[in-house]
């Protein structure tokens, strides 16, 4: 992968004590834009590597990364070894994707109590498809699901709404496993599930207002009621590879990628955003830094906030009910395995963590790793002086 050419860390070292002073941001913000503004810096301690060749010896310095689930930059081998371990779980079956949105109107909740609002969306979500998926009518059964949840829109806008993963599967009563009665063709009817789930997620809602001690204008519910709440469903996946790759796109992003940062300058950011009122095009935006930091920090998540969650028969405390399934269906559960990061480096990320970059046969092999802001420059030092000294 071409490295970007700007980058979100450089925006939050150069404005983001301008940020400060102009807004208020929380201590959990803080914390996670210092993490980003670090990651990959001496700051972070790190390790050296040298080679094992005695004719290259060669010496490379690493800084750890801050691993933080909101940073461009750390997402890559976490995303790998996720979806490899969703590959195990695939089944032989129709795969649908579904996407259930908030409105608006309930962004100004979503800023204040992120926490319990989003757990309010995961929870009407993941019963709407239990709803539907128990009746008879359209399965009769237990589902399972993956939900994913996104903060944002395009322009780093709020935008709540829940990705979900569902096969068109079901686990009956009596313990067998069932197709669901539309043959691929689609999930559940969409204007039902709308109006499921609205009045499933209104029915919460409202309780948390009770719970918080809290009142709803009387127009304001009156709109959330009338409005036409957004579940849309896609074209159900070709087959369990469309998943993963599905998967590999979804599952661990961020609100914005160092790619789509174009340009960085007097204090304003320059960024690609997709206008899908216009069909999808490619269009600029640019904000001022400490806009473009205020609208990144709407997207982060509270602490131990769980982005992706797993229910029905995909839980994992019922992985062993979901292998049995895969045996009756032929899939070998032997050969499900869980590869190293250095493995997922190799075979996806086309890099080899052992291998020198230099004279491409030696190993590398870890000699020293240091901590926090303490770079061994002076080891460094004598080790190139050494090789100098060899070389003459």
């Amino acid at each position: 992968m071409i490295k970007p050419t700007f980058e979100l860390a450089t925006i939050i070292k150069d404005y983001r004590t301008e940020f400060e002073q102009t807004f208020t941001p929380l201590k959990q913000q803080l914390r996670v834009l210092n993490a980003i503004a670090h990651c990959r810096t001496a700051y972070m301690g790190g390790h050296v590597d040298k080679c094992n060749n005695s004719s290259c010896n060669h010496v490379h310095i690493s800084y750890n990364s801050c691993r933080n689930r909101h940073c461009p930059k750390c997402q890559t081998t976490n995303r790998e070894m996720w979806i490899q371990a969703r590959q195990n779980d695939l089944l032989p079956t129709t795969y649908f994707h579904v996407v259930f949105t908030l409105p608006q109107e309930l962004n100004i909740f979503c800023i204040h109590y992120p926490k319990e609002m989003y757990n309010i969306l995961f929870a009407a979500s993941k019963e709407t498809i239990e709803t539907f998926g128990k009746d008879p009518k359209h399965l009769g059964g237990q589902m399972g699901m993956v939900s994913v949840l996104h903060t944002w829109g395009q322009n780093l806008s709020l935008h709540p709404h829940v990705h979900m993963i569902v096969p068109g599967v079901g686990i009956t009563p009596a313990g067998y496993w069932k197709q669901a009665k539309t043959q691929g063709k689609f999930l559940f009817p969409i204007k039902a599930m709308s109006i499921v789930y609205k009045n499933k997620f209104m029915e919460k809602f409202k309780q948390f207002l009770v719970n918080t001690k809290q009142t709803i204008e009387p127009t304001l519910r009156k709109k959330l009621y009338y409005l036409n709440w957004v579940v849309y469903a896609k074209q159900p996946f070709g087959g369990p590879e469309q998943v993963i790759e599905y998967l590999g796109r979804y599952s661990h992003k961020v609100a914005i990628s160092n790619h789509r940062i174009k340009a960085i300058r007097e204090g304003k950011v320059s960024f690609s955003y997709k206008d899908y009122a216009s069909g999808g095009t490619q269009k600029l935006m640019t904000l001022d830094a400490t806009e473009f930091i205020r609208r990144f920090c709407l997207h982060i998540l509270p602490p131990k906030f769980m982005k992706i969650r797993h229910y029905g028969f995909l839980a994992s405390r019922v992985k062993l009910k979901l292998r049995m399934q895969q045996i009756q269906m032929g899939i070998s559960i032997q050969n499900l395995v869980t590869p190293t990061i250095k493995e997922i480096a190799k075979t996806k990320l086309n890099f080899d963590m052992e291998t020198c970059p230099c004279c491409k046969t030696g190993k590398m092999i870890r000699i020293l790793s240091f901590e926090a802001n303490a770079p061994p420059l002076k080891y460094l030092a004598e080790q190139r002086k050494q090789q100098l000294k060899n070389t003459n």
